[in-house]
């Protein structure tokens, strides 16, 4: 498979020795500095595009490649991603987007639903806290609201507060709690480097490659 790396920071770098690690090759990468390679014979070469840039230029990013009918898989927070995700699903691209593209993280994210479908009986006030390194962009994570959501779909009624905290190098640590007067009930996971988040979005671009429409991290790790 050959793949455009859109962004080359921190993530751009280990998706990169992702990809080798697994048998594919980088065959065009792009950052802020050479946007004008988009038009590139080399990106147009492309079997799957991965993104990891920044909110305010993920959606041209994204457009760019549907220009080109090249998959993309995009792991950048931060930004509205509905109305993409909504239009997908008719223009006959491929697209596939998630808060988080750990493994691990989308294993807590089901445990976190049969929890909170579980909690939504009792009367405990639950909240999420988050803790990242201090380079992130945004806050809260992009995870805690995708935790947070999964609870009020569940029927959790009462407020989720999120608290967002900002220190240090830490990859990504994320803490469901319920809490009343009598006990307490506590989900934890805590990532101990960026390559589960690197290896979920390769093996998210193995799986698009050849379909069309949107597509989520459950429905590929799962429901295949």
């Amino acid at each position: 498979m050959r793949v455009a790396l859109i962004g080359y920071g921190k993530m751009g770098h280990i998706i990169e020795q992702v990809l080798i690690e697994r048998g594919h090759s980088v065959c065009c990468i792009i950052d802020k500095d050479n946007l004008s390679d988009f038009s590139s014979e080399a990106f147009a070469l492309a079997d799957a595009a991965i993104e990891f840039s920044t909110p305010q230029t993920a959606e041209q990013n994204i457009r760019c490649c549907w220009q080109h009918n090249i998959p993309v898989v995009s792991g950048t927070t931060g930004w509205d991603v509905e109305p993409l995700i909504n239009e997908v699903k008719n223009n006959g691209q491929t697209f596939c987007w998630t808060s988080n593209f750990s493994v691990g993280v989308n294993l807590f994210f089901m445990i976190n639903e049969h929890l909170a479908k579980l909690m939504s009986k009792f009367q405990y006030e639950p909240s999420i806290k988050e803790i990242h390194h201090i380079h992130k962009l945004d806050a809260p994570s992009g995870t805690a609201k995708t935790l947070r959501d999964i609870m009020l779909a569940q029927g959790v009624g009462m407020p989720i507060a999120i608290e967002s905290v900002r220190e240090g190098e830490v990859p990504g640590t994320h803490i469901v709690r319920y809490e009343n007067r009598i006990d307490s009930i506590e989900l934890r996971h805590d990532a101990k480097s960026r390559e589960g988040f690197a290896l979920g979005a390769v093996i998210a671009a193995e799986f698009i490659v050849g379909k069309k429409g949107f597509y989520s991290m459950k429905e590929i790790l799962f429901n295949n």
